[in-house]
């Protein structure tokens, strides 16, 4: 199936969109008329940039207020449409997009309708043209596909087709299995966008919240199996509106359109063959978060393994070759790399001492690689010493790295790679079993970029988005999760520019790891242990602990225990969490630790509490 995609879809000026989207590795293109309209450049010469960049024009839309027009007006319609049919020409291609009327003046005679489609097919045929007609879930009198098909039957004219949008359909709620009453030669072209689960108008909806394959909650999957099964082999083209990708950057908003396409395609051909697509390998399950990796200056450097010592980490491990240490506590593992050249040194120029990668155990590394790379993924070498191992790596957020450990071999790393060390006064511990989750935060235009990424590349699902306050705006956080909860990764992002997300992205000079989550036993336990160990807790107000014992009815004696340590709390029908904090460090990223009595969630409703607590912390300690 040829991939496409509608200008509308990424922002930047068309010659921009045009090399972004041959780049990313598309085969078509969508010429959106207003695309067209503000460029300099005239249809016969963007028709020429099409074809240099090795690109078709799959169509040329949207063609407004077209049938059922009455008399006074109808005329009019046919004579803007042979001008388009000029463009058309200029530009190369032969469809044209026509859309269901929106007009208050459309009339509803079914038998005006049709006459204005034959008339508009003869005008098409004789200039080698072909027409598309496209039910807005919005028109005034057809907003859905079996409508507008019924009229392209009744007309039955060979330049007169189907032109099917899955938003359109999808949210009218149509029945998917009405595609299979649908002539698959009739349909000339399938545009596909998809869109998280929202209760409002379908305009609105569209014009603002379509996303990617893979980023919303329609059934795509479903809805393009479905065309498959009845023999279509058409273009799929994407045609997104989205405010977040009218303000994100051109090549990664045209990468993540490839690939959402690539990911769906895949998912589909499981299902039913598809023309020229390959099955990719399937999503990497994993196993666990192996290992974090800090990048330290050696300025830093003893400042963050103090750091780590506070949280119950000790130092087991050497490498025996390069300035890193190993450090661990329970499954947890903490390289911490201070080395003075390579890619950790040149992350740790940019962010100062940080997360700059995290290694995942999983079963089939080479799958995988495999995996990745036909999502158009980047991949990451270094240098290693003789006999060491070899882990390779993919780019992740930030410019950061996840390497992929293979099962079998990870424990061999780390008496592979390191030479055990055996400290004058090891650490106890402080209870924590392995990391729970990491909190990503990132600028507020990538967040379905990223959100696409994890559930491309991975086998994970989704949670629901929430809103959390912050004294100074909102911020919006998705997670992802393993189906056993073995790896979760919550991505935040905020559009307000003073929210704790934004002023995390201008400290840290770009997305990353603003907060690492570990799991203990017992939250009471450990939190008097952190005590002995002097981590600076983040301090949680009075005023909190009135409320949860409230809303909650524990006892006074938990309650108390809760606040002497700063412990949060929140319950659901699933069970119960317990969450601690610590302050930041360098301003970069803190730490959390939990509990879960069967509960799946991150404790949402704490974080503006949370929140503000940091906001203050910042604020006592760096007085203005």
């Amino acid at each position: 199936m040829l991939s496409s995609i509608a200008t509308v879809s990424i922002s930047g000026l068309l010659d921009a969109k045009l090399r972004a989207i041959a780049k990313a590795g598309f085969s078509g293109v969508e010429i959106f008329e207003n695309d067209l309209l503000s460029h300099t450049a005239s249809p016969r010469q963007v028709g020429s940039m099409i074809r240099e960049l090795g690109l078709t024009c799959t169509v040329f839309q949207p063609f407004r207020d077209f049938e059922g027009m009455p008399d006074g007006l109808r005329q009019r319609v046919f004579d803007r449409i042979e001008r388009k049919f000029d463009v058309m020409h200029e530009l190369g291609t032969d469809l044209i997009l026509v859309c269901s009327n929106v007009s208050p003046a459309a009339l509803p005679d079914r038998a005006r309708i049709i006459d204005d489609f034959c008339e508009l097919g003869e005008r098409a045929a004789a200039r080698g043209l072909r027409v598309g007609y496209e039910a807005l879930a919005w028109g005034r009198h057809i907003w859905d596909h079996r409508d507008a098909w019924a009229v392209v039957k009744a007309v039955n004219h060979p330049a007169i087709g189907l032109i099917l949008d899955s938003f359109h359909s999808l949210a009218r709620s149509v029945p998917i299995d009405s595609l299979r009453w649908i002539d698959a030669n009739k349909i000339f072209i399938v545009q596909i966008a998809d869109a998280p689960a929202l209760s409002m108008d379908p305009l609105s909806w569209s014009r603002h919240f379509r996303c990617m394959p893979g980023q919303g909650d329609l059934q795509l999957v479903e809805y393009v199996s479905t065309l498959a099964e009845i023999g279509y082999q058409g273009p799929l083209s994407l045609e997104i509106f989205n405010d977040r990708f009218r303000a994100g950057d051109t090549n990664t908003v045209a990468m993540d359109g490839w690939r959402s396409l690539r990911f769906l395609q895949d998912q589909v051909i499981k299902r039913v063959p598809l023309p020229n697509v390959k099955p990719l390998p399937p999503r990497v399950q994993c196993g666990g978060i192996e290992f974090i990796e800090l990048c330290a200056s050696e300025e830093e450097v003893d400042s963050l393994e103090k750091l780590l010592r506070s949280v119950g980490f000790s130092l087991v491990g050497r490498h025996r070759s390069k300035a890193v240490t190993h450090w661990r506590q329970g499954e947890s593992h903490i390289v911490v790399n201070s080395e003075t050249e390579g890619f950790a040194h040149s992350y740790n120029q940019v962010h100062g001492a940080s997360v700059n990668a995290i290694g995942l155990r999983i079963d089939n590394v080479e799958a995988a690689m495999q995996r990745a790379a036909g999502l158009g993924i980047g991949t990451h070498t270094q240098a290693v010493g003789p006999g060491e191992l070899r882990i390779p790596a993919i780019q992740a957020v930030g410019g950061s790295l996840i390497y992929l450990v293979a099962a079998d071999v990870a424990d061999d790393m780390w008496s592979v790679d390191f030479v055990a060390v055996a400290e004058s006064q090891p650490n106890a511990g402080a209870g924590l079993l392995r990391v729970d989750h990491l909190t990503q935060a990132m600028q507020y235009e990538e967040m379905l970029s990223w959100l696409l990424y994890y559930v491309s590349v991975f086998d994970v699902v989704k949670a629901p988005q929430v809103e959390i306050a912050d004294p100074v705006g909102l911020i919006s956080s998705q997670a992802v999760h393993s189906r056993d909860g073995k790896f979760r990764i919550t991505l935040n992002g905020s559009a307000a520019t003073q929210t704790l997300a934004s002023r995390f992205l201008h400290h840290y000079l770009g997305a990353g790891v603003q907060h690492i989550a570990w799991i203990c036993d017992d939250i009471f336990v450990t939190a008097s242990r952190l005590a002995e160990l002097e981590l600076e807790f983040l301090p949680i107000p009075e005023n909190y602990y009135d409320d949860v014992a409230a809303r909650f009815g524990l006892d006074d004696d938990t309650i108390a225990r809760m606040a002497k340590h700063n412990i949060m709390f929140d319950r659901d029908d699933d069970g119960e969490y317990f969450q601690l904090y610590s302050c930041a460090f360098a301003k970069r990223f803190f730490f959390e630790i939990v509990q879960r009595r069967g509960y799946n969630a991150y404790g949402a409703i704490n974080a503006p509490i949370r929140i503000a607590a940091q906001s203050r912390y910042k604020n006592e300690i760096e007085p203005t």
